[in-house]
């Protein structure tokens, strides 16, 4: 997949991304028929432990889209745009997006866009194609509030119809539309050429995007209303280490055949 594949699938067929923060992760969904990788800030929260992304940087961000394009040397792959690197004008964005590029990465992701406009526009025309991103955005959390989901008021989407238009005349290539009512998704789907992604945004986007650690269950916690879980990877880990565990204390492990002669 590239980015012009990725722009024609529009209409044609349904995208799919799932999040990526390492090189043995990425092993695994190199051989898988998923779409694209997004390195995304949420490694912040799922990788480092913090309660929000706004904690990575540009060099964490860089640092694990080389880990995911060592592991995974066919796919596409998108980097979030960390917190304040658009925010601080055209040189920075195009600094922070270049190491991005540098470090592995196809496109780069950016939330939001009111203020920054001429930041997004400048990535842009220095060769590096940009993925939009509408409705919740988690680098916005103290303004939102929380994690609420977007555009069930008039003001908010009118905000977000309007930014999608604003983001498409940039020339960003797609867009994420994460947490908002499916049928303002449909709307901006069908208002915009370019492919939309949805995240908790119903079934009528060009494509869909999880968090890995979400879709295969490595967390316990409750999952969110837009996460299906396909496996439960987690609780099969936690089991296969009580055995382990159950074995080292027994002196079952390791046996003699799993042992050294002299």
């Amino acid at each position: 997949m590239t980015v012009r594949g990725f722009i024609s699938a529009k209409n044609k067929r349904k995208l799919s991304m799932l999040t990526c923060y390492d090189a043995s992760f990425a092993r695994l969904l190199n051989d898988t028929d998923v779409d694209c990788l997004l390195v995304g800030d949420s490694l912040a929260m799922v990788v480092y432990g913090y309660d929000t992304t706004v904690h990575a940087t540009v060099e964490m961000m860089a640092r694990h889209t080389e880990a995911v394009r060592r592991g995974a040397p066919d796919k596409m792959i998108v980097a979030d745009m960390p917190f304040l690197s658009v925010q601080q004008g055209a040189a920075e964005a195009v600094r922070a997006a270049g190491a991005l590029v540098r470090a592995g990465a196809d496109a780069v992701k950016v939330e939001g866009y009111r203020g920054y406009e001429d930041a997004i526009a400048a990535v842009i025309s220095a060769g590096i194609p940009v993925m939009g991103h509408l409705g919740l955005t988690p680098q916005f959390y103290h303004v939102f509030g929380g994690f609420k989901v977007q555009g069930r008021d008039e003001a908010s989407r009118r905000h977000i119809l309007e930014g999608a238009h604003v983001l498409q005349d940039l020339g960003v290539f797609s867009i994420v539309l994460e947490c908002i009512p499916s049928p303002l998704a449909k709307a901006v789907t069908k208002e915009i050429r370019v492919p939309t992604i949805g995240i908790g945004a119903g079934p009528d986007t060009d494509g869909q995007v999880l968090v890995l650690y979400d879709l295969a269950a490595f967390v316990s916690d409750k999952p969110l209303r837009f996460v299906r879980r396909y496996a439960e990877l987690g609780a099969e880990l936690r089991d296969a280490v009580n055995r382990y565990v159950d074995d080292v204390q027994s002196g079952a492990f390791p046996s003699l055949s799993e042992s050294f002669e002299e």
